[in-house]
């Protein structure tokens, strides 16, 4: 079950909000080729830092892996979520970037996540970004009290089918707010009335995760970075939304 925000919090968790999505616009503005990701994570936890919140990714644990050790997840083509920067790794003309931030407000958590085009793209590219853009998109404006998670993850799941297009299923969106990744979970996928009714007042991070073929994928020897394991290339994005009496406010605009 869900800790929802107390009504004294919500401003907190409005201004994380801010705070997070003015920091991952910095990084977004740095994005070009040539730049290390490593410099792209020290962009995005000097924003934070400098608007006094804290990323609520360095050092997190989950599971078997080490702690993560970076502010910033970038994520390079065939990378699908969690990609550690490194000083080695260097953005190049051609490439999409998935960005993944979270930053910890006064105790409120808020997420997300872009995909950004490296230079010129390839046609194929622009299309898998829109894709998955479109269904996040789709998905606030279909967010209601009184859905289901399953009746939202099948709504993303039919428009990027119909894109010709597929989800991936081993990763999914979550509850957020008081912790980092908190009830229920949130799938892109999903049978229509089955899962968790969507109430008011709940926060939650829809993040669709969304590549062109087979969606099997495979954990990298650093425990973090989730690459597809056919080598095609993907796309994620993310916001922070709070539920309210009519629809969805996202927490996570400008």
């Amino acid at each position: 079950m869900q800790r929802k925000l107390l009504p004294e919090q919500l401003a907190d968790f409005r201004q994380s909000g801010v705070i997070l999505a003015t920091a991952l616009a910095e990084v977004t503005s740095f994005v070009k080729p040539g730049i290390t990701t490593a410099h792209l994570d020290e962009i995005a936890e000097s924003s934070i830092r400098r608007q006094g919140a804290q990323p609520s990714f360095k050092n997190y644990k989950t599971g078997d892996a080490p702690r993560y050790p970076a502010s910033l997840c970038v994520s390079i083509n065939d990378e699908l979520v969690h990609g550690i920067p490194s000083d080695k790794k260097f953005l190049k003309d051609g490439d999409i970037v998935s960005l993944d931030l979270g930053a910890n407000y006064r105790g409120t958590f808020t997420d997300m996540a872009v995909t950004v085009a490296v230079g010129k793209i390839s046609a194929e590219d622009k299309k898998l970004i829109d894709v998955t853009k479109n269904s996040l998109d789709g998905a606030i404006k279909f967010v209601k009290p009184g859905i289901t998670t399953g009746d939202l993850g099948s709504m993303i799941d039919e428009y990027v089918k119909r894109n010709n297009m597929l989800v991936i299923r081993d990763f999914v969106g979550h509850g957020i707010g008081l912790v980092p990744h908190d009830e229920p979970q949130v799938p892109n996928f999903g049978e229509p009335g089955r899962g968790t009714v969507l109430e008011e007042g709940m926060a939650i991070a829809i993040e669709p995760m969304v590549t062109t073929k087979d969606i099997d994928v495979k954990i990298a020897k650093d425990g973090w970075t989730v690459r597809m394991a056919k080598g095609q290339h993907s796309a994620h994005f993310e916001h922070t939304i709070l539920i309210t009496k009519t629809g969805a406010e996202i927490i996570t605009k400008l």
